[in-house]
C-alpha cells in the first residue's frame, strides 16, 4: 500500500459511497473500485462491505482506517515542515561569533526570532581561528569572525572595519591630545585575545611597523575580566570599538588612536560551494542589509 491508496480509502470510509468518495477524489469510480479490490487482496481480508445503499467498514477496515488518518496526517506534518525548511521559515540557524561579538547582534536575532518564530539556534563563541574549523566541520554554518585570516575554504562578506581604542582607568588623568602609540608604549598593557590570534598579532604588529617596543604585562581573552582589570587600575588595554560599545558600564576612560593603520575588519564566513540553508540565507540578507544601513548612516 502506498499513501495515495490510504487517502483512497479514508474518502470510501468517510463518503460511505464509491461514487461520492470518487467525487470527492476527482477521479472515476471504476479504478477507485479497482484500488480497493487490491487493498483487499494484498491484505488478504475484506475492508467494506455492502449493506443497502451504503459501504459499512468491517473490524480489519476499522483498523485500516486508524493508522490512515495518522500516516496521512503524518505525511502532511511531514510535507509542512519540509516546506517551512526549504524556505526558511523553521530550521536551526547555527551560527559562531567571535569572542568579542559584534554590535548589535542581540538586536538582529531578536529581529529575525520575530520575522522566523519556528527557527531554533545554535550560538558558538570562540576565536575567529576555532570558528573557521567548526565551519569546515560543519559543526555551525555561519561565522561572524575577525580578519585576516586565510580564507581558502570560505565564502565570505565583509561587514565592517573598526579603529582601536586605548583604555585606562577613570582614576587615571585623561588624555587631552590625539593619541599616538609612541603615547602608550610604556604604559602596562593587557592585550586582548592570546598570542598567535586576531587582534594580538594586528596590535603587535602595528607596535613593530612603528619600532616601537610596547610594555605587555598580561594577555586576556575574557573581555569582561580584562575591562574589570583596566578600571581596577591593574594596567591599560588597546581593544577594538566593539568592546567600547558594548561594554559601556564599566569605570574605563577611552581614546581612539590616531596615528596608525591599526583597525580591525569583520566578516561573515561559510563553506566554499556549499549550498546554504534558506534559514543562514536569510539570516545573512538580515545581518548585511544591517551593517549596509549603518555604512550610508555613517557616510551621511
Amino acid at each position: 500500500m502506498d499513501i495515495r491508496q490510504l487517502r483512497y480509502f479514508i474518502a470510501i470510509v468517510e463518503e460511505r459511497k464509491i461514487s461520492a468518495a470518487a467525487e470527492r477524489l476527482h477521479i472515476s469510480q471504476p479504478p477507485l473500485s479497482q484500488q480497493l479490490k487490491t487493498m483487499e487482496n494484498e491484505l488478504g481480508t475484506k475492508l467494506i462491505e455492502r449493506t443497502g445503499k451504503f459501504l459499512e467498514i468491517t473490524e480489519a477496515g476499522r483498523a485500516l482506517y486508524k493508522y490512515a488518518l495518522q500516516m496521512t496526517q503524518l505525511m502532511e506534518e511531514a510535507r509542512m515542515e519540509v516546506k517551512e525548511v526549504g524556505n526558511g521559515e523553521s530550521g536551526r540557524l547555527t551560527i559562531g561569533i567571535n569572542t568579542f561579538s559584534v554590535t548589535g547582534l542581540q538586536d538582529l536575532l531578536h529581529q529575525f526570532h520575530i520575522k522566523y518564530p519556528k527557527v531554533t539556534y545554535t550560538i558558538q563563541q570562540n576565536e575567529s581561528s576555532h570558528l573557521c574549523q567548526l565551519v569546515r566541520d560543519r559543526i555551525v554554518e555561519l561565522a561572524i569572525i575577525r580578519l585576516p585570516l586565510e580564507l581558502d575554504d570560505f565564502s565570505a562578506i565583509h561587514l565592517y572595519t573598526e579603529p582601536f581604542y586605548f583604555i585606562t582607568s577613570n582614576k587615571k588623568q585623561p588624555f587631552n591630545h590625539q593619541i599616538m602609540l609612541t603615547d602608550i608604549q610604556n604604559y602596562p598593557l593587557i592585550l586582548p585575545s592570546t598570542e598567535g590570534l586576531g587582534v594580538h598579532y594586528m596590535i603587535l604588529e602595528a607596535f613593530a611597523k612603528a619600532q616601537l617596543h610596547p610594555n605587555i604585562i598580561a594577555e586576556c581573552s575574557d573581555i569582561s575580566l580584562l575591562l574589570d582589570l583596566v578600571a581596577c587600575n591593574f594596567g591599560e588595554a588597546i581593544v577594538p570599538e566593539t568592546v567600547i560599545k558594548q561594554y559601556k558600564n564599566y569605570n574605563i576612560q577611552a581614546f581612539k588612536i590616531t596615528d596608525t593603520e591599526l583597525s580591525a575588519s569583520t566578516g561573515l564566513i561559510w563553506l566554499k560551494e556549499h549550498h546554504l540553508s534558506k534559514t543562514a540565507q536569510n539570516f545573512t540578507k538580515l545581518l548585511t542589509r544591517h551593517h549596509q544601513q549603518n555604512t550610508d548612516l555613517q557616510g551621511q
